[in-house]
C-alpha cells in the first residue's frame, strides 16, 4: 500500500518515519490523516470497518509515529467523539521501524502446545483460533528490541477478549506513555500473571477465575448466596480466603 501525501503539511521527522511503514492498517490511518488532517473513531468504523478504533491508533503508534487524541463533534453533531492526528515530531520513536511483524503458524502451534492450549491469564483451554499471540512486554514499550520467535518465553497466548483489556490497560499506563522501561513491564500482571508486583504500575494483585462445564453450578450457588447477602462474588471469595487463613 502506497503512502499518499495530501495537503497537510507534515514535519520531516514524521514523514521520514512514515516511509518505514508497510502495514495496511497503519497506512490506512496515516493516508487519511495526510489527506484530511485527522481521522475520527466514527470514520474508522464507517469508512474502514475498524470496530476497535483505539487499536488502529495503536498500530500507528507502534510504527513510531506520534498520535494525539482530540475531541470533535460526531457527524450528527449530537456528541463529542475521539479524533486522531499526528503529534509532536520530537516524539518520533525511530527504534520502531515497521510496526508489529506477523508470526508464523508454526510459532503459534508451538506456543499452543507449550501452554497446553490454555489462556495465559485464565488457564481456560480454548481452540487455537480463540487465542492470540501476545508480547509479554508491549511493543509500544520495547519496539524493535522486542523478542523474536526464537524466544518463546517472551510471548504467551491469551484469549481474544482479554487482549483488548490488556491493550487498554497498557495504553493508559505511565510506563507506556512516558517511561518505557521493559523492567517495569516485566513485573506487571499483564506480562507475568503468575508472578507480578503491580498492574499497570498500580499496587494491585489480580487473578482471573472462570467456572466451566460442571463447575458452573458451583458458581451459580455462590452467586445466589452473595445476592442474598448483598455482596459481590469477589468479596465473598476474599472473605472465604481470609477465614481459611485464620482458621
Amino acid at each position: 500500500m502506497r503512502v499518499r501525501k495530501g495537503r497537510l503539511r507534515v514535519h520531516p521527522k514524521i514523514l521520514a518515519q512514515i516511509k518505514k511503514v508497510t502495514g495496511k492498517r497503519p497506512l490506512t490511518v496515516i493516508n487519511h490523516i495526510l489527506k484530511h488532517g485527522q481521522i475520527t473513531t466514527e470514520e474508522l468504523k464507517d469508512l474502514y470497518e475498524y470496530n476497535h478504533p483505539p487499536r488502529a491508533r495503536m498500530d500507528v503508534l507502534e510504527c513510531g509515529i506520534p498520535i494525539e487524541t482530540v475531541r470533535v463533534p460526531n457527524k450528527a453533531g449530537t456528541r463529542k467523539i475521539a479524533s486522531y492526528r499526528f503529534g509532536n515530531p520530537d516524539d518520533v520513536e525511530k527504534y520502531k521501524t515497521g510496526g508489529r511483524q506477523p508470526f508464523s503458524k508454526a510459532f503459534k502451534k508451538m506456543l499452543y502446545k507449550r501452554q497446553a492450549g490454555k489462556c495465559g491469564f485464565t488457564g481456560i483451554k480454548y481452540e487455537s483460533r480463540y487465542l492470540s499471540i501476545d508480547h509479554r512486554i508491549p511493543y509500544q514499550v520495547a519496539g524493535d528490541q522486542v523478542a523474536a520467535e526464537d524466544q518463546p518465553e517472551a510471548f504467551m497466548l491469551i484469549a481474544l477478549g482479554l487482549q483488548r483489556v490488556k491493550s487498554w490497560s497498557c495504553e493508559h499506563c505511565d510506563n507506556s506513555t512516558k517511561g518505557r522501561k521493559p523492567s517495569v513491564c516485566k513485573t506487571c500482571y499483564w506480562a507475568h500473571p503468575e508472578d507480578h508486583k503491580h498492574i499497570a504500575m498500580r499496587p494491585q494483585r489480580r487473578v482471573d477465575l472462570v467456572w466451566s462445564d460442571e463447575e458452573i453450578k458451583q458458581y451459580d450457588d455462590i452467586a445466589a448466596t452473595t445476592k442474598k447477602l448483598g455482596i459481590s462474588v469477589a468479596d465473598f471469595i476474599k472473605d472465604l480466603l481470609r477465614r481459611s487463613q485464620h482458621s
